[in-house]
């Protein structure tokens, strides 16, 4: 590649209205870390930090409300104890001149009733069970059987995103993103395999995507759009063995468009499988890209001259990278050198402590 791709890459720019260093982001990252009352230990504080130099840090999933969670040790945004713990990763990645936006999830069915308030069970647009496992306090479990949301409860999930978001402000974050992504609630609502509702928000794609798009505004009233993401993953299956939509070109397409409408900071796609090879030729992600109109965050399998074409070529703003940041916390610095990347051993992807999370190596400068 030459110089002036690598020029790219490593250029300033703004997504939506916040302003990057580079255009490689950090992609969301499960490390299930947190205390089991959704609050961070200072070690977030030194995981972040390491990894500033990204344009753009996304940080992992984290938990909107105690209903919205379906894993052991992940973070949330919904008590003041989480937003202040949070504060204290957003301001050590600005003190290294870094940004930082929070990734808002709710899990819907992907749960199970032991990491429920009083062993409730799950909820989800339809009362379908999710297959695969969730992390519990016992180990591996196969998701609960949830129950179908009442349209009258929708109101009160709004509020829950709304309140995410204001504790999102008062930590200090740069932005948000929701997460619309990878069989999780609001892609559960989006596609027709799993959203068999008869209200106002099934049926058509229109009706599906209602209540994604009626939590992207509540969101961006409080954020303003253009510090609101949004991600996707039109392809992915393997969360929750969630099947396809069956039109997942229109149904996404549709998603995209209307939310480019609202002028948001970015969309950012999952492009292909999660944890699988890049599928970008399998969907034509370049016409959600289009329909969206504005920054376009491209993710899934991409290495370095992959990136650099991405983004030279104008197919992508930014490219987000997963696991490289888990062993190289330097990595931005280490893509600019075409150094060599460490690969992390997937033993040290989730729980534990700072081994496996913050004593990988820099390479220096």
């Amino acid at each position: 590649m030459s110089d002036i791709h690598g020029m790219d890459l490593f250029k300033p720019a703004f997504i939506g209205d916040i302003e990057v260093s580079n255009r490689v982001a950090m992609a969301p990252l499960t490390r299930s870390r947190a205390g089991m009352d959704g609050v961070h230990t200072p070690l977030a504080i030194d995981y972040y930090r390491q990894r500033a130099s990204a344009g753009l840090i996304i940080t992992e999933a984290t938990n909107i409300s105690r209903q919205g969670r379906g894993y052991a040790y992940t973070p949330g945004i919904y008590t003041d104890a989480q937003a202040e713990a949070w504060r204290g990763v957003t301001d050590a990645v600005h003190a290294e001149g870094g940004k930082i936006v929070v990734q808002l999830w709710h899990v819907g069915r992907v749960s199970h009733s032991s990491l429920q308030e009083n062993g409730a069970s799950p909820v989800a647009p339809s009362a379908i069970p999710a297959g695969g496992t969730v992390y519990t306090l016992a180990g591996n479990e196969a998701p609960s059987m949830p129950r179908a949301l009442e349209t009258a409860e929708l109101p009160g999930l709004l509020e829950d995103y709304r309140r995410a978001a204001r504790l999102a402000k008062a930590a200090g974050f740069d932005g948000v993103e929701v997460h619309a992504a990878n069989g999780y609630l609001l892609d559960q609502f989006l596609r027709d395999s799993t959203n068999h509702r008869t209200d106002f928000y099934g049926g058509s794609v229109e009706n599906r995507a209602r209540f994604p798009i009626e939590v992207v505004t509540a969101v961006a009233e409080i954020w303003g759009a253009g510090r609101v993401g949004v991600r996707i993953s039109p392809l992915s299956t393997a969360i929750g063995n969630t099947p396809l939509d069956s039109d997942p070109q229109a149904t996404y397409g549709y998603f995209a468009r209307q939310l480019g409408q609202l002028r948001l900071a970015y969309l950012h796609a999952v492009e292909g499988q999660l944890r699988d090879a890049n599928g970008a030729s399998a969907l034509d992600f370049k016409a959600l890209h289009e329909g969206f109109g504005g920054s376009y965050i491209a993710n899934n399998g991409y290495n370095r001259d992959m990136a650099h074409a991405a983004v030279a070529s104008g197919y992508a703003d930014m490219v987000s990278f997963g696991r490289a940041f888990i062993g190289n916390p330097d990595l931005v610095e280490r893509l600019r050198k075409d150094a060599p990347l460490h690969d992390a051993p997937q033993s040290a992807y989730y729980g534990g402590g700072a081994q496996g999370y913050t004593d990988f190596p820099a390479i220096g400068v």
